[in-house]
């Protein structure tokens, strides 16, 4: 079965309306008197304050609605929260409604716009939920199909997460792969099992062997599209669910384990957003799906083993298995030399500790691309904080017996040196790789709990400049 990330779009511009007031709490009194005596006084008698998220239908006098008011709050509340339009949807009752007011300053209409598409996914393949019900008609200024690819592809990477590894092990991943290829005219090739090691992946077969080699054997996936103009390669981490080897994570640890491949389920995400959008580039997306299992295949702690690049790597803990698959997807990015090429992981818990599950921690050693990326991060709302490649942290990360250790003792900046880590097999290849959570604890607007895009919007955003750079 292929995730369905159909996303239910603008209304048609025809179609007939309810104004929609977006009221700042500071501007309650001028906006109720603009409203006429009747539904101002409706609004004060129900406690109408204009805080941020509050929602109000107006009555039209014959028992139906006549519009309905949004509050947007102060400065502070508007800092503190993302997606106003999609809060008020999840309380808007069904109607079709058109923006009668501007929004503030500070937001962004085509940000508000796809929070307002997200408002409408719901995760119902096992149970049945849906999302909100009002519909709205696309804001004067905002290219509805560009917002709409934004809010397919996001859709795309949080079924993808969603789903439980029993449904998205390494051939359904595949699968997917296959179907959004097909979706847009790429080219897609996978190599599987033991073809691995003919053609030289010798880490990623090795944290995949262990898995039963009739369902879950591990593959590389290689989609290509586009003929014209700068080369972009995504890698996205596809482990479908890591048990930690047998360096076995406890069960606490083990619970969201189903989204260890958030950064393959990106990196589609954002390819969907790429293509459909028709962006004059070369795209490559490289996904190396495994399941890191237990059985008497696995690797070992204490075992080194030999990269497609060449470098030997001692094994100190088989839960830290993303960089081993990483390493040789990205070794053979880099052997095209891109021009661009970016990795996205749900890599380790210290990027968590560092900035928290709602910032997208990225490394880059480029310091234009990093200002590019900072500002697409604050137009698209989708936040990110750079995080160093720290050169004097490179000791760590080389053990003596091995050219490099896939797990430094101690503990300290666990996110940089496996971003230093990853570094090592890119060489000179402009490259740039996030350590994201990829996951929302607790149902917010346009986010419900469970699977997230991070960083996908806000490389979506700065992409055009950061490819115009070269």
């Amino acid at each position: 079965m292929q995730p369905n990330f159909a996303v239910r779009g603008f209304a048609a511009p025809t179609e007939a309306s309810l104004p929609l007031h977006i009221i700042a709490s500071g501007d309650l009194d001028q906006a109720l008197s603009g409203l006429g005596a009747a539904h101002a006084g409706w609004a004060r008698s129900l406690g109408f304050t204009g805080a941020w998220g509050q929602v109000l239908a107006l009555p039209d006098g014959a028992g139906g609605l006549a519009a309905a008011l949004v509050g947007a709050g102060d400065d502070q509340a508007r800092r503190r929260n993302r997606f106003l339009l999609a809060a008020a949807a999840a309380k808007l009752p069904e109607a079709t409604y058109a923006l009668a007011t501007a929004l503030p300053a500070d937001l962004s209409v085509e940000v508000e716009s796809f929070g307002w598409l997200m408002s409408h996914y719901a995760f119902d393949r096992y149970a049945k939920v849906s999302g909100a019900k009002a519909r709205l008609i696309c804001p004067a200024g905002v290219d509805a199909a560009r917002v709409e690819a934004m809010a397919a592809g996001e859709s795309l990477t949080r079924t993808l997460i969603n789903t439980p590894a029993e449904h998205m092990g390494p051939a359904e991943l595949q699968a997917a792969a296959e179907a959004l290829a097909a979706r847009h005219g790429a080219a897609i090739k996978t190599i599987l099992g033991e073809d691995l090691l003919v053609q030289n992946f010798p880490m990623i077969h090795t944290v995949g062997r262990a898995a039963d080699t009739a369902t879950r054997a591990p593959r590389l996936i290689d989609l290509r599209w586009g003929s014209a103009g700068p080369k972009l390669t995504l890698v996205g981490k596809g482990v479908c669910f890591d048990t930690g080897g047998l360096d076995l994570k406890p069960a606490a640890s083990m619970g969201l384990m189903k989204k260890d491949m958030g950064g393959s389920a990106n990196v589609l995400g954002l390819a969907h957003m790429i293509m459909a959008s028709g962006l004059r580039l070369q795209l490559r997306v490289l996904i190396p799906a495994v399941e890191n299992s237990v059985s008497g295949p696995a690797f070992r702690p204490g075992d080194i083993l030999t990269s497609r690049k060449g470098l030997t790597v001692e094994i100190n803990n088989t839960d830290a298995e993303g960089r081993l698959v990483l390493a040789d997807a990205l070794a053979l990015a880099a052997e095209e030399a891109p021009d661009l090429l970016i990795s996205m992981a749900t890599l380790t818990g210290a990027a968590r500790v560092a900035v928290g599950a709602d910032l997208a921690p990225f490394f880059t050693d480029d310091e234009g691309d990093a200002a590019l990326l900072t500002q697409g991060a604050a137009a698209a709302c989708d936040p990110v904080w750079r995080l160093p490649f720290h050169d004097p942290y490179e000791g760590q990360i080389e053990p003596g017996i091995a050219d490099l250790d896939n797990a430094p003792a101690g503990g300290l900046g666990g996110a940089i040196t496996a971003a230093l880590f990853l570094r090592r097999f890119v060489g000179s290849t402009r490259y740039m790789h996030f350590d994201i959570f990829a996951w929302s604890a607790t149902n917010q607007p346009a986010r419900p709990k469970g699977g997230m895009g991070q960083g996908i919007r806000a490389l979506f955003a700065a992409l055009p400049e950061m490819l115009e750079r070269l």
